[in-house]
């Protein structure tokens, strides 16, 4: 349905605004699917998907208009961010509610330098997953915190099998590797 306005009050800011709304709409409304998908490659769930979409959807709508030059190009990269956004969010609440800490053993939960060690591995792995390149980290965070499993992921990424395995082994080693660098001399088992 087009809702047009009298030619009249075609010259006033009101209509350039409700002008603006319709345009923005109809440009929304054509693109939804292609973000939709889009967004459900990077977080690996349709329902997802379409939640972060209608909530991009009403951040533009509840805020004033703004000029860009290709709306659908932009709405797709503002929908690609979100994802990212979202799955950024999704790993630090994982983190912080599951934790990446080992279970401490009898003997560890006393010491307090088990625990300042625990810290710092944590620090440095958490240091190493920012460090790498942002497909490979997508992919370490939809199988370690989501769950997916690597032919999930290549089918939602347009990957091969292949590729993601080698993103996740880049992934691990680089969590390995933090880990095996001396940030302080340690003594396992021995307290200050």
């Amino acid at each position: 349905m087009m809702i047009s306005t009298p030619p009249e009050s075609q010259d006033s800011p009101h209509a350039d605004a409700a002008g603006g709304r319709a345009h923005f709409l109809q440009v929304f409304l054509s693109q939804r699917s292609q973000m939709e998908a889009l967004v459900s490659r990077r977080v690996g769930c349709r329902a997802t998907a379409a939640d972060l979409v209608q909530d991009l959807f009403l951040r533009f709508w509840r805020r004033p208009l703004v000029q860009v030059e290709e709306l659908s190009t932009y709405l797709l990269r503002c929908a690609g961010n979100i994802a990212i956004d979202h799955l950024r969010s999704e790993g630090a609440r994982a983190r912080s509610s599951e934790g990446w800490l080992p279970e401490p053993s009898d003997n560890q939960s006393s010491e307090p330098q088990a625990a300042l060690e625990a810290g710092n591995d944590l620090r440095h792995v958490e240091a190493a997953l920012r460090s790498l390149p942002e497909r490979t980290r997508q992919i370490f965070l939809l199988n370690r915190i989501h769950g997916r499993k690597y032919a999930e992921i290549a089918k939602a990424m347009g990957l091969s099998q292949s590729a993601v395995e080698k993103h996740m082994m880049r992934a691990l080693e680089a969590c390995k590797a933090s880990l095996r660098e001396p940030s302080s001399p340690r003594t396992p088992g021995k307290a200050p």
